[in-house]
């Protein structure tokens, strides 16, 4: 697990924890960052300092130097709630809309690529489906102009 310190372009900065630095960017090209304060997906990585496990337990930190005086004053990030009401309506739009989906579409599992495609090519009729497909097969059907919605997991799917 990684952590970054992040801000979106409105500047406010807030933090998050991703499974390695691929993912982070992986989720940040989709869209799938966005700012707790403000909703806006366009964040980037603010500069942070490295956390290093230490093995000097017994000696004392170093004491951090103070501050220079014309060096402006930045105040700290306030924690984001892990739950706050936000977070919660959210959740919940993410599991209405989900709830939709399901209802209204055919589920074909690991045939979803397959027939995704012949709809596209007109072999079969069109209709509302979901199901499951890999990354590669995903990007294949979207750079050949197969029209599809990657349906990320629910949040409380992941715990």
């Amino acid at each position: 697990m990684i952590r970054y310190a992040l801000v979106c372009k409105a500047g406010h900065e807030f933090e998050s924890w991703f499974a390695s630095a691929d993912s982070y960017e992986s989720q940040e090209r989709r869209g799938l960052v966005a700012c707790p304060s403000c909703g806006v997906t366009r964040v980037s990585r603010a500069i942070m300092a490295p956390a290093v496990a230490r093995r000097d337990r017994d000696r004392p930190a170093p004491v951090a130097a103070p501050p220079v005086a014309e060096a402006p004053q930045v105040e700290a990030p306030a924690p984001v709630a892990v739950l706050d009401e936000k977070q919660r309506a959210l959740r919940e739009m993410m599991r209405a809309l989900r709830a939709e989906i399901v209802e209204k579409t055919e589920d074909l599992g690991r045939r979803f690529p397959d027939e995704a495609r012949r709809m596209h090519e007109g072999a079969a009729p069109q209709r509302s489906i979901r199901g499951e497909a890999t990354a590669e097969e995903a990007r294949a059907l979207i750079e050949d102009g197969v029209e599809i919605l990657p349906l990320p997991p629910l949040p409380d799917e992941r715990h």
